[in-house]
């Protein structure tokens, strides 16, 4: 068998590994599901009718900020899943059984592909969750059947990238707790993104921040695709930032793993 099967069995077997590990924490993988649809909810049913007021110009439309709303959301999704990736990372650290991987025959690499798969395939079922309440309260979109397409490549990449920063934060924490403070930013950073209302309406200070940070040009690219609006340069700073993530988190994490961790 040859060094690449090997690694592909040795990747499958670890994300079967990961997979069934998130049964013995369900109630964090409730919370990765529950948090951005309890927002969601919160955001339309409480604070919308405010919010879509300041969007309009006045006038309170509930719908117009449902779609405003929904791909903001499903970007939060994201970042919300990472931070338990972190978390799941690092109890794998804490309790020695990265340890023991590195001293069975396997790829190393696997341990880390099963990580980095099984959260990413965990991130597109919220997503698909977030998107079917989106779609049950009101969220029409008129993206094309290619437009679904790059929609779904550009929420794949994003949690690609972000996983990847998540394994790194939780190979460098040295306790669960410390590694959920220190992948909060990966949940903070929405807020201070378009997710609930435009750059323009920010201070002049902050709009600089606000709209270069990695989130606002890929939920300006994903409402572009769903709602058939612009993307102008949205599209190729949201692809430069999970490139240049998906790289760092990466080398990043490899270079943890590789080196014995002092635990």
């Amino acid at each position: 068998m040859s060094t690449l099967s090997l690694a592909v069995r040795d990747s499958s077997t670890m994300l079967r590994r990961n997979l069934l590990h998130t049964r013995r924490y369900p109630s964090l993988t409730l919370n990765v599901l529950l948090t951005p649809v309890v927002l969601l909810l919160l955001f339309v049913y409480v604070f919308g009718d405010v919010m879509s007021a300041g969007i309009t110009g006045g006038h309170a439309d509930r719908a117009e900020y449902i779609a405003y709303l929904v791909p903001g959301i499903l970007l939060m999704t994201i970042g919300g899943t990472s931070v338990g990736t972190a978390v799941s990372v690092c109890i794998d650290m804490t309790e020695g059984i990265v340890s023991r991987f590195r001293t069975m025959p396997i790829s190393r690499a696997s341990v880390l592909v099963g990580h980095v798969v099984g959260s990413v395939l965990q991130t597109l079922m919220a997503l698909a969750l977030v998107l079917g309440v989106g779609l049950a309260i009101g969220f029409r979109p008129e993206a094309t059947v290619v437009e679904w397409i790059a929609a779904a490549g550009l929420l794949t990449m994003v949690s690609l990238s972000l996983t990847w920063i998540a394994v790194g934060l939780g190979m460098a924490s040295p306790t669960p707790e410390g590694a959920s403070n220190n992948a909060l930013p990966l949940m903070v950073l929405p807020l201070l993104s378009s997710a609930f209302v435009p750059v323009d309406a920010m201070p002049g200070w902050f709009r600089w921040f606000a709209e270069y940070q990695p989130f606002t040009p890929a939920i300006e690219t994903l409402r572009g695709l769903l709602l058939g609006s612009g993307i102008g340069t949205a599209g190729w700073l949201a692809f430069a930032w999970c490139i240049g993530l998906t790289v760092l988190g990466y080398l990043w994490s490899k270079a943890q793993f590789s080196r014995d961790p002092v635990r």
